[in-house]
This record gives C-alpha cells, structure tokens and sequence, in this order.
C-alpha cells in the first residue's frame, strides 16, 4: 500500500491541478488511457482540426451563389490526418513524458483502477493507493448499441474515426447529436456520401426547437437523412464494405457503406470506477453526484477530501466547463476553509457542423415554463443574418439569432444561434448574461460595429419587446 497527499484519476483536465503548490507534496496521477484525456486525444481539438479544413472543402458550393466559381481538385486525407495527429500525438507524449519524468514528487500509473474506498483505489496490477485528498476526474467515453455487428472493426466511435488510413467513400452515422452533426459535416464536405440514421424526429434536439428544425431542414438538403430510423444489424461483405439493415418509417432497408460512426452518445466512466460498490452517490445517468464545491457525495453528505470534476460528474460533457471545474477543484483542494463553488448559470456550447450551432442559456420552452412558475413574462426576438447588411454580402437565407429575455426587466434568459462562425458571434451574449447586463443596455450602451455580422445580434435585442 503506497499513500500520497494527493492522488488524481484522469490526466485530462484533471492533470492542471498539479500546481507547484504541490511540489513538496506526493502526487499520483493515474489514467490507463491515452495522456492528455479526451478533448486532446479524439474530441474537441482534433475534430475541430479536421472541421477547418471541411470548410474549405465546401467553400466551391457556397461561392458559386456569390459569382466566385472555384473547384475543389481532391481531398488528401492522409495528409489532414497526419497533419492532426502529428501535433496532438506530440503535446500528448510531451505531456506525459513531463509528469512521470520531470517532476520527481509526481507518480505517474498508466493503469485502469478500481476504487476500494472513498480516497483509496486498486490499480489492475493489484497495487492499493491511498491518498489524503482524491480528485475523480475519469471522464467519460462514448456509447455503443446492443447491436448485432456493432464489434466489426469496420464501426467506429469518435475515438477512431478521425484515424482512418482511407476516407470512406459512403459513410453511415448512427445518431443525430453534435457529434454525428460534425462529423456529417466533414465527412460530406471531403466528398464522402454520408448518411445519418437518426431514431428521433430531427437532428440537434437538446437544443432551442427553433434551432433544432432549422438544422434539421438543412442537414436534409446536405446529407442523406434517415429520420425516425434505428439501425438493427451491421454485417460484413466479402469486398470490406458492411451491409446495415434500418428499420423507419417506410419499413425495413439495407445499406450498403464502407464504414459505420456510431455517435449515440456518452457515458461517465463511473462503472469503470467501481464508484456505485464504493457507496458514493450517483445520478440515474450514471454521473457522479457533487455538491456546488465539486465535493462528491455519499448518501447525500459530502466526503471530506474526496472531489470531481468533467465528464465524470458534470452534466455538461464540455472542455470548457471541465477546467472551470478544475480550478475550483485546484482552489478547494489548498484553501478547505474558505471554499469556492463552480458557476454553471451561463454555460455556452457550439456544435461546429454547417451550419454553426451556438447556444446558451434557457431554450424557449424552458423560458416559457419559467415565467409560469415565476409569474412573468418572457419575450423572443428572432433576426434573421440575411437582415444585417453582412448577410447581404453573403446571400445568407438560414442563419439567425434568437434570444429570449424577461419582458418587465430585459434580463437575457437565453441566447441561440444558427449559421455563420455562430460560436463567435454568441460570446457577447454570454458576457452580457454573465456580468448582468439587459438586453436594453446590452443594444444601446455600447457601439456595435457596421457592418460586422454582430449586427445580427444587437438587432435581435432591439426588436424584443421590452417594457
């Protein structure tokens, strides 16, 4: 049995709280995984490496509505991916070769484990770890369905995907989330024929019903959309491709594709953890339960020492909200007597398709089930880009900005937009949320530059109908 001051599990965000306040300290950080978790290594810095490059790709179908006729000549897929994975594989070497190498208070253990306790854990060699405070911050890892073929190495999760040697020619991605909207988007802007089976009545659903449709209607336009549909079988053809058999509303069809993206979701790695056998609390998602001070809990009561932070326990499976977390944890951890809790009124989230989707806040279902509870009332504005002059340069039809905000006070209760770089052009929003700024202030008290396309939001404020 070998014990620290302070042990981690996960070298994701989890891996920024060894500080140098911890230097003459003993530190573990434990991950069998990858190093460098899962927004380096298969998530948010990799796709969004490929994402640029797919934008590219589609800048001939967009320009030739603007009298500009450009080609594409191929895709070199090969190329983008080594150009990725040779700087994303380097940070990640780098990054472990400084923590078990450089910095001889810290003990790196690049096992699986298992935990025995509430702050101690086996590791899969069988050594136990005991520690005076432990951050679990073990992340999550994608779905697979209870499917017939799903083991065939030619179905692929985001883990493995963006590693192909070959770009497929015809693609079927399983689910309508921000993962398969992303991937639809690379894949068919390099040329592939992607087709989207999707169980529900449209793409994107966790976000604002405007939004949603709106996307879904233009995700039909782009890519072969199977809506309403669930795949019940994947099998291997003689020639390396796979038959997929859907099943949807016109009845059972098989689908011929070269490789299959399941992209269902997400799971906390609590399972793996042991962390229900251990006696900690749990949400029915399978979330680690934490109080506002990331303090895990236990029969409803928090651990002492014991702590969490991404995927493991946060409903928000964002990089962003993980390092917020993760400095919250980093305080707590060093000042237990005056502990900080985590923000998460306003959290944003993109989801880099094409269009951009960008949201934060109260959609406006959740707007309208507010303002009944709370007797008030709540006003939506919606702006089309095609209304800013910027939206002229672009011939843009789809795009918009919709925000929704208390009529009697001009509180901002949610922001969603839909188009062009949508992730940039809510940052304002987001502050304004933040800070508490109104809507009517928000419009009038501060110059908005013309003819940027953040028109499109300052126009959206005016026209709420604010008392």
């Amino acid at each position: 049995m070998t014990h620290y001051d302070l042990a981690i599990i996960g070298s994701g965000s989890g891996n920024t709280l060894i500080s140098p306040d911890w230097d003459d300290r003993k530190v573990v950080l434990v991950d069998g995984g990858t190093f460098g978790g899962t927004c380096l290594n298969v998530g948010c810095i990799p796709t969004k490496m490929f994402v640029y490059p797919a934008g590219l790709a589609a800048a001939p179908t967009e320009s030739s509505r603007l009298g500009v006729d450009l080609s594409l000549d191929r895709v070199r897929w090969a190329d983008i991916r080594e150009r990725i994975f040779t700087r994303v594989d380097a940070i990640s070497r780098g990054g472990r070769a400084y923590r078990a190498e450089e910095l001889p208070n810290v003990t790196l253990i690049e096992e699986y484990v298992r935990l025995t306790g509430e702050k101690s854990f086996e590791t899969a060699a069988g050594d136990v770890i005991t520690a005076d405070q432990l951050v679990l911050a073990a992340g999550s890892r994608a779905v697979l369905p209870d499917i017939p073929g799903i083991s065939l190495p030619q179905v692929h999760t985001s883990d493995t995907v963006m590693r192909l040697d070959e770009q497929p020619r015809r693609l079927l991605i399983i689910g309508g989330g921000y993962i398969a909207a992303e991937f639809a988007h690379v894949f068919g802007a390099f040329g592939t024929r992607v087709t989207l089976a999707v169980r529900s009545a449209g793409m994107l659903r966790h976000l604002d019903g405007t939004v949603a449709d709106a996307f879904t209607e233009q995700a039909a336009h782009q890519w072969d959309l199977r809506l309403g549909t669930d795949v019940t079988g994947i099998s291997a053809n003689d020639d390396g491709s796979v038959t997929a058999r859907l099943s949807g509303p016109a009845g059972a069809a098989d689908l011929e594709v070269d490789a299959v993206l399941v992209a269902i979701g997400r799971t906390p790695n609590t399972d793996r953890l042991g962390a229900a056998e251990a006696g900690l609390d749990t949400h029915d998602d399978g979330r680690l339960a934490v109080d506002g001070f990331q303090r895990v809990l236990r029969n409803g009561t928090p651990v002492e020492g014991l702590w969490s932070l991404g995927d493991v326990s946060s409903p928000y499976q964002l990089k962003h909200v993980a390092n917020h977390e993760a400095k919250i944890v980093a305080h707590n951890l060093l000042h237990p007597e005056a502990l900080r809790a985590s923000d998460h009124r306003f959290v944003p989230a993109a989801v880099f398709s094409h269009p951009q989707a960008a949201s934060v806040g109260m959609t406006e279902d959740q707007a309208l089930a507010y303002a009944e509870a709370e007797g008030t009332a709540v006003v939506t504005a919606v702006q089309h880009y095609g209304s800013t002059a910027y939206g002229w340069a672009m011939e843009d039809s789809h795009g918009f900005a919709k925000i929704i905000a208390e009529r009697h006070t001009g509180r901002i209760l949610g922001a969603h937009i839909l188009g062009h770089e949508a992730s940039m052009i809510i940052q304002p929003l987001v502050q304004a949320m933040s800070f508490g700024l109104d809507a009517h202030t928000m419009a009038r008290g501060q110059y908005w530059i013309h003819p940027a396309l953040t028109e499109v939001v300052e126009n959206a404020l005016l026209h709420l109908a604010i008392d």
